[in-house]
């Protein structure tokens, strides 16, 4: 005879089981999230810096025009160069050394000049590709062939997360265009390396909202039983062995979206600042404000332990209208300069590494569009400027040089996998022994690639 069950009997041996269920998903969950976060020692360097802050200039902002300052090239603007049909273009601005170090910084760049003792400039960049297409994906994976994970899920996966209640890489304001989500997106890494994105590119950050938060800050009842039962499904399939690395990754999103749902809104309320802070910064000023927005985000990100943090700033194609370069600068002088003031008042310059650049330069001779001189500069992937500040590089220091009018780098060429080489060193990873298996075969960001830049670093 069939033992009968009463309903309150059925719910507590029910209740048990799952009870098991749940504490035997938190373990897999843990040994998952502790493998993934697991920088093997033998792949590490003392670390100087812990958390990265990228300040990417999309376009390709004019190195002629900012940091590398040809005296030749002034003197024969106008002339013609390599190309008869090209005259040569100056400088559209003076120069001036600044700091105790006399950094050749341009007079677009007022404030960042004061600054330039904190500067590590780079002169000497070169990439493989002068194609918007091709160079952005270069600058951001290290392949423009094939969909490979970005330089910020590289180090996430190589260090893990300081703050299990915030995304480790967080991007603000990318770009859509030219390899969109794949710039920072994981790739064939775990799905929880991937960047949090905040807004897109040409919107201001005034109108970024976060999704599923009622107006108390905390998240709509609808919202969380949503994720709830998701988490439920998710759970019952990693139970039963299905698509387990698929399947915790989206584990690991949800529960991570949940723990955000408290933090987030104190990082970003930017009301908490001090007056004298948002005016530094440009906040609420033209033309600063959305740059500015991006930068204090950024500040405020890395001191809650967000380990990668990439700012996009668009508008740096200037095949004509050169002289929108002063807008262009303008928008992001103060902020950028206000940024590396505060996290040196703070104390976090020293283990935070700035970088700032572009996908590359420009050439030194005058656009031809059309068959007509188009007053501007077309691109340059042989000889450009990047600069990096803190995070244990030597600041009030220049490396590399390009000839005498700027055509191509001819002194201590770094090419990009240098500088990502270098990057990973800084925190304290070895470019050649951070790998992940993949179909097969190890790949790492570098590739085969890679040189580390051992005289920038102090």
């Amino acid at each position: 005879m069939a033992r009968q069950f009463s309903r309150r009997q059925c719910l507590h041996a029910g209740s048990a089981a799952f009870g098991s269920l749940a504490w035997a998903a938190m373990q897999g969950h843990a040994q998952v999230t502790q493998a993934m976060n697991r920088a093997p020692d033998a792949f590490r360097f003392v670390p100087r810096a812990k958390r990265v802050i990228f300040l990417f200039m999309n376009g390709g902002p004019s190195q002629h025009d900012m940091f590398d300052y040809k005296p030749e090239l002034a003197k024969r603007s106008g002339q013609i160069g390599r190309d008869e049909k090209k005259p040569l273009m100056g400088p559209i601005t003076p120069f001036a050394r600044h700091g105790n170090s006399g950094q050749w910084i341009s007079d677009f760049l007022p404030h960042l000049a004061s600054q330039a003792d904190q500067l590590c400039v780079i002169r000497s960049m070169q990439t493989d590709s002068s194609a918007h297409p091709l160079a952005i994906p270069l600058l951001h994976t290290g392949s423009f062939q094939f969909t490979r994970p970005s330089i910020g899920s590289w180090i996430l996966y190589g260090l893990g997360t300081e703050n299990e209640d915030l995304p480790g890489y967080i991007s603000i304001n990318p770009t859509r265009t030219f390899g969109g989500p794949s710039n920072y997106g994981s790739a064939f890494l775990p799905s929880s390396f991937q960047a949090t994105r905040i807004g897109w590119q040409g919107k201001s950050l005034r109108d970024v909202t976060i999704e599923n938060i009622g107006s108390d800050g905390a998240p709509t009842t609808t919202a969380r039983r949503q994720v709830e039962l998701t988490q439920a499904l998710n759970r019952s399939l990693l139970a039963r062995g299905q698509a387990v690395h698929s399947v915790q990754g989206a584990l690991d999103s949800l529960d991570l979206s949940l723990r955000m749902e408290a933090v987030v809104p104190h990082v970003m309320n930017l009301a908490e600042e001090t007056t004298e802070t948002l005016s530094m910064y440009g906040i609420d000023q033209e033309p600063t404000d959305n740059f500015a927005r991006q930068c204090l985000l950024a500040r405020r990100f890395a001191e809650a332990g967000v380990r990668f943090i990439q700012l996009t700033h668009g508008g740096w194609d200037h095949h004509s209208n050169i002289e929108s370069l002063t807008d262009r600068c303008a928008n992001i002088d103060k902020p950028i300069a206000a940024l590396l003031a505060d996290l040196k008042q703070r104390g976090m310059l020293d283990d935070t590494l700035v970088l700032w650049i572009g996908e590359f330069g420009r050439q030194p001779d005058t656009q031809v569009l059309d068959g007509k001189l188009a007053n501007g500069r077309d691109h340059n992937a042989k000889g450009y400027c990047a600069w990096l500040a803190g995070g244990g590089v030597r600041g009030g220091f220049s490396h590399g040089v390009t000839d005498e009018l700027g055509y191509e780098a001819v002194e201590n060429q770094v090419h990009l996998y240098d500088l990502h080489a270098t990057i990973l060193h800084l925190l304290g990873l070895d470019h050649a022994k951070l790998t992940y298996r993949y179909s097969g075969r190890d790949f790492r960001l570098t590739d085969v690639h890679g040189q580390v830049v051992h005289d920038i670093i102090a």
